[in-house]
């Protein structure tokens, strides 16, 4: 399978996906968005698009041009039928791109937080391995509508749609389940003005305690990628 990846900033990279590619045996490239010195891919050069997270909007296109072209470069892979998945900045990336609506949400999410499926995501065939409940690495203040015709697959008390599909091949994260402890400190590092007080903010101590969480996160991740390589 070729898998493309679409990174906004050098600190938020695919992590444990390239780790899933590489045993899998997949080919992998990556536009860095950040460098503004590469096209985006057509929809026929990949079988998978990944769009990853960062610290900007999805309408922070004055400061930031390269996201009115990747918005169109997501609707167009997933009009053709390609496997796409979002995370964080990406999901919200995709929502907006089909229709949803992104705005400020109530609360800051940073840290480890738990999440439960809805009764659609406990049903979804992507999705059927996850447990009811499950805990995950959060970073975000943004949240989305659902888009059209999307499944509404996990929750937080502190973020109602954490994650969604549309139909079997486009997946969109909230939350991150590629995280780890290097990358989580690396974050850390460069958006340590984002941890302030909140009802669901962590200190930096805390986040960067991972070991309890983060091996059923790959477990859980690697599963999802293995269904979305299946899906025909």
């Amino acid at each position: 399978m070729r898998i493309h990846y679409l990174q906004h900033v050098p600190f938020e990279t695919p992590e444990l996906i390239l780790d899933w590619a590489a045993m899998r045996g997949h080919s992998v490239r990556s536009t860095l968005l950040y460098q503004q010195q590469q096209q985006l891919p057509k929809a026929e050069e990949y079988d998978l698009l990944v769009v990853m997270g960062g610290p900007m909007g999805t309408k922070d296109e004055a400061e930031f041009p390269f996201l009115i072209q990747e918005k169109r470069c997501i609707a167009e892979a997933v009009a053709a039928g390609k496997r796409v998945l979002g995370i964080c900045l990406g999901a919200q990336l995709i929502a907006e791109s089909l229709g949803g609506h992104v705005y400020r949400n109530e609360h800051k999410e940073i840290g480890w937080h738990p999440l439960q499926l809805t009764a659609e995501g406990g049903s979804h065939p992507l999705f059927s391995h996850f447990p009811a409940s499950f805990t995950a690495f959060h970073w975000h203040g943004d949240t989305f509508t659902l888009p059209p015709q999307a499944t509404w697959i996990a929750s937080s008390d502190g973020c109602a749609h954490q994650a969604f599909t549309v139909g079997n091949r486009v997946v969109g994260l909230q939350f991150h389940l590629e995280s780890t402890p290097a990358s989580i400190c690396e974050l850390a590092e460069q958006c340590e003005k984002d941890i302030t007080p909140g009802a669901y903010v962590q200190t930096k101590d805390e986040l960067l305690i991972s070991s309890p969480y983060a091996s059923h996160c790959q477990e859980l991740l690697f599963m999802l990628l293995d269904k979305l390589e299946q899906e025909n």
